[in-house]
Formats: structure tokens, sequence, C-alpha cells
């Protein structure tokens, strides 16, 4: 018999997504802050 790792991939899931949703909250709200300004290295 083989292990369920649903409750680990649920959970994989779901940080991954929350560390994107914050990480795209983030930076819409840098953005909305601040002026835009492109920096080229």
């Amino acid at each position: 018999m083989r292990r369920k790792p649903d409750l680990l991939w649920v959970l994989v899931i779901v940080f991954g997504l929350g560390v994107v949703t914050t990480g795209y909250t983030q930076s819409y709200l840098d953005r909305n802050a601040e002026p835009v300004v492109e920096q080229v290295p």
C-alpha cells in the first residue's frame, strides 16, 4: 500500500500560491506607491 501524498501536495500547492500571491500583491502595492522607474543595468 502506497502512502497518500495528497496532504503533502495540498500543503505545497497552498504554500506556493500564498508565496506567489504575496509577491504579486507586494509588487503591485510597491508599483502603485512609487512612480515607475525602470533601472537598466
